[in-house]
């Protein structure tokens, strides 16, 4: 049977890849997409049928909001039956949120969405920005009988491409800016792409679902050595938050002092949700494992287990933005829905 030419849109929302630098004044502006396999002649060589759409105004990643969330999946909605992948050219600063947010929003996804970006701008001598977008689309395009071998929302950075709300950026001045310190890659790029079968989401039979409905009324509190009681009660009486991400110190592990204790249990019993997650970059919540955690447990604080902080705020954003009741709520955040997680 032959294989039919794979076709993959290409969006670009801003960020350091599509910057080119003016010959006579030296700033740095966005190419024109248009003249796209001008500026990558390389990308003339693959049988793909390649489209592109360009934000009319592009975003520097630091002001990326949901908004622009819900306008990404809008556009792979109404592309989703067009095109057989997807890559999304964006900012590293915020990509793994993003990441993330859609990785959620598009829930039943059968076709490979890669984020990618640089730390140099295409118009560079050095950019990292041609690799990194001519593997996006070559991993978007492939298929093996008919079929993608990746089904879900990914990173790819120097060399390898990861399951992206398993990521954070870690360094802002290597090429090598993410990690998945918990999750595998799933797939290196080296003579050949090298693909970590076993580490990836199987293919599912179900219609593409698109959730666009998110909130945002959340805070984060992360602990530190001395953190007071002023401020940590200021912190969860906030006006309107939903929901508390507690960045805790190793294994879920916090403070037992008895004032600590009682403004958590205060605002549980208000109906806030409280998520436990990690500070360390790799490893995961055990609540009850310590003493100083097991208090936690006791309350109603809920285990994220070794979800990122990127991962754990777009969750959070996603479920408050759905029709869920408070135990369905609990339930599906600790719950592994798109890979987000170990159980």
């Amino acid at each position: 049977m032959k294989q039919k030419k794979s076709s993959v849109l290409l969006i670009y929302t801003g960020g350091t890849i599509g910057m080119m630098q003016d010959l006579v004044s030296g700033e740095l502006k966005p190419f024109d997409f248009n003249s796209l396999t001008k500026q990558i002649p390389e990308l003339n060589k693959f049988a793909i049928n390649l489209s592109s759409i360009a934000f009319k105004k592009p975003i520097d990643s630091s002001n990326m909001q949901p908004e622009v969330w819900v306008e990404l999946a809008e556009i792979i909605k109404a592309n989703y039956d067009k095109h057989d992948g997807f890559v999304i050219l964006h900012g590293s600063d915020t990509m793994s949120f993003t990441a993330s947010a859609l990785s959620f929003m598009l829930e039943n996804l059968n076709k490979p969405v890669i984020l990618t970006g640089s730390q140099l701008p295409i118009g560079i001598i050095r950019t990292d920005g041609k690799e990194n977008l001519i593997t996006a689309i070559e991993i978007a395009a492939t298929k093996v009988k008919n079929k993608p071998i990746i089904t879900e929302v990914c990173i790819y950075f120097e060399y390898k491409l990861y399951r992206g709300n398993r990521t954070f950026k870690y360094n802002s001045s290597h090429f090598d800016a993410f990690k998945s310190p918990n999750y595998p890659a799933l797939a290196e790029a080296g003579v050949d792409i090298n693909y970590n079968n076993n580490a990836l989401i199987k293919t599912n039979s179900k219609k593409l679902k698109v959730h666009t409905q998110l909130n945002n009324d959340i805070v984060v509190l992360k602990l530190f050595p001395g953190i007071s009681k002023k401020i940590t009660s200021a912190i969860l009486n906030l006006k309107g938050i939903k929901a508390i991400i507690l960045e805790t110190f190793g294994a879920g592990n916090a403070t037992t002092e008895k004032w600590f204790t009682d403004e958590l249990k205060k605002a549980i019993n208000k109906g806030i949700i409280i998520l436990n997650i990690t500070q360390c970059s790799e490893g995961k919540v055990i609540q009850g494992m310590y003493e100083t955690s097991s208090h936690l447990k006791k309350i109603g604080v809920l285990s994220g287990s070794d979800m990122t902080y990127e991962s754990a705020v777009t969750k959070l954003m996603f479920l408050l933005g759905q029709k869920l009741n408070d135990s369905q709520l609990k339930k599906q955040l600790i719950s592994n829905l798109r890979g987000e997680l170990t159980l």
